[in-house]
């Protein structure tokens, strides 16, 4: 597995629905980019990236180029159609038509990846601690009628023991939310170890998401399969994709 170029992420989709995670492997980029870097801001060789993401859209057999998002860890979501702009400003992105691909990506971030129980609406979100504690994910599924049919996917993130955040952040996921206190453990120098995976499902679960799923991948300790910024600084992307067949 160590080598493989995508993860499939293993959740009960419908049947016309088709979702995919990237590795690090499998592409044309070296160096720190070393080699499916899908990111083209990252000062990567712009004609490599652009191989990379050719790839990307065949190794996963996708009806058409993914729909990259400017990401700026905000809450904006991006209602995607086939004549939809491909640089929209957001975080997130949600479409109801087949073969349109919805994408975000990430490199220690949290991809969430989002479909209804009847196949009718997908989105992808990216899930910083900023967005995710601004609400992103409440952003996201504000434009799904019925949140508790709705199946969530957590792709790769940065794990708890790996991502060590200020008093700041644990004060303003808890000035939301009591329940946050859960997800952080003291670290050392009044700076503590942060899950992201539990506060993205505690804020699904106030949503009324019931069904979700992954969440078992770091990116900072799997270095042969994933990039990680808090690991190298500068470093390549991963992407997240899901569409409607």
């Amino acid at each position: 597995m160590s080598d493989s170029p995508l993860l499939l992420p293993d959740w009960p989709a419908p049947a016309n629905v088709r979702a995919v995670c990237s590795t690090r492997n499998g592409g044309c980029s070296t160096g720190v980019y070393a080699s499916l870097n899908l990111g083209n801001h990252v000062a990567d060789n712009a004609e490599q990236v652009a191989e990379n993401r050719r790839r990307y859209q065949q190794l996963a057999k996708m009806p058409a180029a993914p729909v990259w998002l400017n990401q700026v860890h905000g809450t904006a979501v991006s209602v995607l159609s086939s004549v939809s702009a491909p640089d929209d400003t957001a975080d997130a992105s949600v479409t109801c038509e087949q073969g349109v691909v919805a994408t975000v990506m990430t490199a220690d971030c949290l991809p969430l990846l989002l479909c209804d129980n009847a196949g009718t609406q997908v989105a992808a979100v990216h899930a910083g601690w900023r967005g995710l504690c601004d609400g992103v994910i409440e952003a996201t599924l504000a434009h799904f009628s019925k949140p508790d049919e709705v199946l969530v996917y957590l792709g790769p993130a940065i794990s708890q023991s790996a991502f060590e955040v200020g008093p700041e952040v644990r004060a303003a996921f808890i000035n939301h939310s009591a329940q946050a206190e859960q997800a952080f453990i003291s670290g050392n120098n009044n700076r503590w170890q942060a899950d992201l995976y539990l506060l993205a499902k505690q804020r699904l679960h106030a949503c009324g998401v019931q069904h979700i799923y992954g969440g078992r991948y770091c990116t900072y300790q799997q270095s042969e399969l994933f990039f990680s910024y808090r690991r190298n600084g500068q470093t390549g992307r991963m992407a997240s994709s899901i569409w409607l067949v």
